[in-house]
């Protein structure tokens, strides 16, 4: 699987209703946001397994802060 960081970025921003897409860059702090919520987290969750059969556990999405690093253990995962 081949993704790029803009593609995954898009994905992401699809996911929040109300803030502005150009909110959204590999530095964002994703759960910062105002609209981050548990149901957004695992909207995200599962299109991410959809999209790339990539799960990613709860607890993976606790520890995550930015979207590159969301995006680095998705890109991690898809390899292995």
């Amino acid at each position: 699987m081949s993704m790029e960081v803009n593609e995954y970025i898009k994905l992401i921003s699809d996911q929040f209703e109300e803030t502005n897409k150009g909110t959204f860059k590999p530095e964002t702090r994703f759960k910062e946001l105002e609209e981050w919520s548990s149901l957004i987290a695992l909207a995200v969750m599962a299109i991410t397994d959809k999209k790339y059969g990539v799960v990613i556990t709860v607890n993976e999405m606790k520890q995550l802060t930015t979207i590159k690093e969301l995006y680095e253990l998705v890109e991690s995962k898809s390899n292995s």
